[in-house]
């Protein structure tokens, strides 16, 4: 469990956090800029001193007001992966990982994977004698990330890591993130404003405006309430299910994919039948009828039923709608509200285009792999 009850006062801005949850795969902090999200993992790494409080990981308490403990940061076995590499620019990329592997060492060092496995699985092979200045942003992002693994962390922290990189830089580091929820056993707390990167990578999101969390939990039960559409984002909200892969149409370049509701046809995915995900519907990719359309371009119809809609007093208006057991967000106008005569209860189709869910929209299940234990460093 990571356990968070902490105050700090930072001039005019009240850090008043109170979070506890299992340390499972990727824990997401989602908020706009300046809502506390860097204050609340810089007092987890040690950096920031709470006013008062307690923080503890598992059984291990790491500062406690009242009992007068306040490990230091290199006590604490936090590795932190910051916007930018801030590798050492005089040492190539396999002294800086070494860097991180030294300070591993001692009896609390603990168990992790090796430097061999870390270059493996960041994908370092061809970059280890080369130094920052010739590597690209990703690159030195992903040199950073493995310099934090080989200090064997019990927490890795990640402060918006891809912010300063460019889309396709993005694309490129992402995947090796993936694999570090995938097959290492070590818990991430992941700082982010994309919900994008949430949906792709997150086990259990964490919403913080003003300094306080307002809500955590399951990333599909939180991305489904409306009273959050505030802090979850509204241009970009969606709706958040599990899904899982049927089959193939190699024809038309389709996928398959099956949840409680039916089957949602997107453009083809390289995966296996029966491999698990998560998709991102967002809210303004859906539409609804009263009828089932007859021929159309819609491949995506669903039955299903208003649970809620939203406050809105402008012309647009966010709509809950009930398909099988997972929920799905629309934005109609409020002139397509009174024409359907939308409420809870009403019976309505849900149709959505296949070429609205793109790579963007998918995140893969956890599944977790632990590395053996300490082998020697190369």
């Amino acid at each position: 469990m990571l356990e968070v009850s902490a105050q700090k006062r930072l001039g005019a801005f009240a850090l008043d956090v109170a979070l506890a949850c299992e340390t499972n795969g990727i824990i997401a902090l989602f908020g706009r800029s300046g809502s506390g999200k860097t204050s609340l993992v810089n007092m987890l790494a040690g950096l920031l001193r709470p006013d008062r409080g307690r923080i503890a990981i598992d059984d291990v308490v790491l500062f406690d007001s009242e009992a007068g403990i306040d490990l230091p940061p290199e006590r604490r076995r936090i590795g932190y992966v910051f916007q930018e590499g801030r590798l050492f620019p005089h040492l190539s990329v396999r002294r800086n990982l070494l860097y991180g592997a030294k300070r591993a060492r001692g009896a609390d060092a603990g168990n992790g994977p090796s430097f061999d496995q870390v270059v493996a699985l960041l994908g370092l092979e061809s970059l280890t004698e080369r130094r920052p200045q010739d590597l690209s942003g990703g690159e030195k992002q992903r040199v950073a990330l493995g310099r934090a693994l080989l200090t064997r962390p019990r927490l890795l922290l990640m402060d918006e890591p891809l912010a300063s990189l460019d889309q396709p830089r993005k694309e490129d580091i992402l995947p090796f993130v993936e694999r570090l929820r995938d097959e290492l056993d070590l818990p991430i707390v992941y700082v982010s404003h994309a919900m994008q990167e949430i949906v792709r990578l997150a086990d259990t999101l964490v919403l913080i405006s003003d300094g306080r969390i307002v809500e955590s939990g399951a990333i599909e039960a939180l991305t489904s309430r409306l009273d959050l559409r505030p802090l979850t984002g509204r241009y970009e909200a969606g709706s958040v299910f599990e899904v899982s892969v049927e089959d193939h149409d190699d024809k038309d370049g389709l996928t398959a994919l099956t949840f409680s509701g039916g089957r949602l046809y997107v453009p083809r995915l390289e995966l296996a039948a029966g491999a698990r995900l998560r998709v991102r519907i967002r809210a303004r990719d859906v539409a609804l009828a009263l009828e089932a359309p007859g021929r159309s371009s819609f491949l995506n119809v669903f039955a299903g039923e208003v649970r809620e809609i939203g406050a809105e007093d402008g012309p647009l208006v966010d709509v809950l709608i009930a398909v099988g057991e997972a929920s799905l967000w629309a934005r109609v106008t409020q002139r397509s509200r009174r024409e359907l005569e939308l409420a809870p209860g009403r019976a309505v189709q849900v149709l959505i285009k296949a070429v609205a869910v793109d790579s963007h929209s998918f995140g893969r299940r956890t599944r977790h792999r632990a590395f053996p234990g300490n082998e020697a460093e190369a």
